[in-house]
């Protein structure tokens, strides 16, 4: 009777525990402290009765924490628990792409979409591994399917006006560009890409005042990303302002220093500039950062 006791107490204590640490885990996550999220997350799925939706949280913040053998391993997990989750076959497939395992990857949310077809967040995954293998097409229609599905997806529109971008369609890539910039306006003012890839889409079309005015605007939804800030450099640069260019082609390389592109371009900066040694500078900066591959976004 005794150690029964002791094992109802246990169980009792563990129930106790399991509230605090998912809460400790999702203010975590919500701080952006993915480590320490994914943590907290392990030690509960130890101690609490409902392994899945844990599993699930769990795989995300590793997911974020780019702990991606791990991601790969809860998500795992989760589709042994529930085959017919259609969102871990989702972001199991996510886990794979940033991997490297593209085909996996691509087989994985496939298997979600057939038991889902109309799954938004899978459409939308399936079609990015798409565009970022140059399918562009095959993109496009995944695009397509999340917009007939909601309208009002500005990603979708966004992503889709990239693909037609890459299809040489101008006036189709224009259209969802701007429904996506109608779209975020005023409804989605931390939501920066749209902006910033149209801003790009200009600039590779020589039209470098409406490329800066997009480019500024994405700066100013999110200044904290390196991107913006490129791009509103170049397109400065080739307006002509090379001395204004400096400070967001700098902010670029300080926000990101594994920005390859704002060393390039601030070296050709700075040696029309007459400054020789800040040039030589950053193009060995930006020849070391061209012999490392990127990491997967």
């Amino acid at each position: 009777m005794l150690s029964s006791f002791y094992v109802l107490w246990a169980l009792l204590a563990q129930s106790g525990e399991c509230p605090a640490l998912l809460a400790r885990g999702r203010q975590a996550y919500e701080s952006r402290q993915f480590v320490v999220a994914a943590a907290e997350f392990e030690r509960a799925l130890a101690v609490c009765p409902n392994r899945a939706p844990i599993l699930e949280s769990l795989g995300q913040a590793q997911l974020m924490a780019r702990q991606l053998d791990r991601s790969i391993e809860s998500f795992g997990q989760l589709l042994k628990l529930e085959a017919k989750n259609v969102m871990a076959h989702k972001l199991l497939g996510d886990a794979l792409y940033l991997s490297a395992k593209e085909v996996e990857a691509e087989t994985v949310i496939k298997a979600g979409l057939e038991i889902d077809p109309r799954h938004e967040p899978s459409l939308y995954a399936l079609g990015r591994i798409y565009y970022q293998e140059k399918r562009y097409t095959e993109a496009a229609d995944q695009f397509q399917k999340v917009i007939d599905i909601d309208a009002n997806n500005y990603r979708a529109h966004d992503n889709l006006a990239l693909c037609y971008d890459a299809l040489y369609r101008d006036s189709d890539a224009l259209r969802h560009f701007f429904k996506a910039l109608d779209l975020v306006m005023k409804a989605h003012p931390e939501y920066d890409w749209a902006h910033a890839n149209l801003a790009d889409f200009y600039l590779k079309r020589g039209e470098y005042e409406k490329a800066f005015q997009l480019a500024a605007e994405a700066a100013e939804r999110n200044p904290g990303s390196a991107r913006n800030l490129f791009l509103t450099g170049k397109a400065l640069v080739n307006l002509g302002k090379l001395g204004l260019s400096v400070r967001w082609l700098t902010r670029a390389c300080e926000l990101d220093p594994g920005y390859s592109e704002s060393h390039y371009l601030l070296a050709l900066v700075y040696r029309k500039l007459g400054k020789a040694e800040e040039a030589q500078q950053h193009l060995e900066k930006f020849r070391i950062l061209s012999k490392s591959p990127r990491t997967r976004r």
